[in-house]
């Protein structure tokens, strides 16, 4: 599934959080987007995943509107996982609960079956499955991100975004995820993008990188061309 962000701008009031952004998002990629606290990553990453609505331009998936001023795809229709940096686990729910809980909407039409099918499958890539019946107090940080990943996956998305899922981690269990997510991408050919403040993220498993500054995209192209060749005064200082 590629996605193609066409000339998006978002305002808060007097704001412009984002400023005619245009970026393609290729079927089976692994793309980082890069930038500073403030410059728009994340609200971008919230327009791609339906949770915001922009106040210009339109996002298309596979060449039709998927998302724009007056037309958007519900969440639960977009075919998109998303990870958050915060985790976002309830105390009061156990790690098969969690991942259950997005396939529990009226909306989902698998049977029992294959609610269960798709739970089991979901721990197993994550490495969970023998922690299925414990909660996030006895979770590490680590853990507690594969259960949002988990989570993420229940409902074979197409893509998974994940909002600086590594930010909150140890250097150890970054890289442990890291390359969980690099796992994904490559068994599963989910398409992955992940917001992220950090060079060493896109270096070590990203194929492309998008640079943010200001509400804008400043540069993008594959991390080598990026690494060796930087163009942009913010890539420079990242570098």
């Amino acid at each position: 599934m590629s996605l193609k962000i066409d000339h998006i701008t978002k305002k808060f009031g007097n704001f412009t959080a984002l400023d005619d952004i245009s970026l393609e998002i290729r079927d089976g990629e692994f793309l980082a987007i890069l930038g500073p606290s403030g410059c728009g990553k994340t609200t971008l990453l919230r327009i791609i995943g339906g949770f915001e609505a922009p106040t210009e331009g339109s996002i298309l998936k596979d060449g039709e509107i998927f998302s724009s001023q007056n037309e958007n795809v519900p969440v639960e229709k977009r075919n998109l996982g998303m990870v958050f940096q915060s985790f976002a686990l309830w105390p009061h729910m156990t790690v098969r609960e969690h991942v259950e809980f997005p396939l529990n909407s009226k909306r989902c039409t698998m049977t029992e079956d294959e609610k269960r099918k798709a739970v089991d499958q979901a721990i197993e890539a994550v490495g969970l499955s023998t922690m299925e019946k414990r909660y996030p107090g006895e979770l590490s940080g680590g853990q507690k991100q594969r259960v949002a990943i988990a989570r993420a996956l229940a409902n074979d998305p197409k893509v998974l975004l994940c909002d600086e899922a590594t930010s909150a981690l140890d250097p150890q269990t970054t890289g442990a995820i890291l390359q969980l997510l690099k796992h994904l991408n490559e068994k599963l050919g989910i398409t992955i993008v992940i917001i992220t403040h950090e060079m060493a993220v896109v270096k070590e498993i990203c194929d492309r990188v998008a640079v943010m500054e200001h509400g804008n995209v400043v540069e993008e192209g594959d991390v080598y061309s990026i690494f060796a060749a930087p163009k942009a005064g913010i890539t420079r200082d990242f570098i």
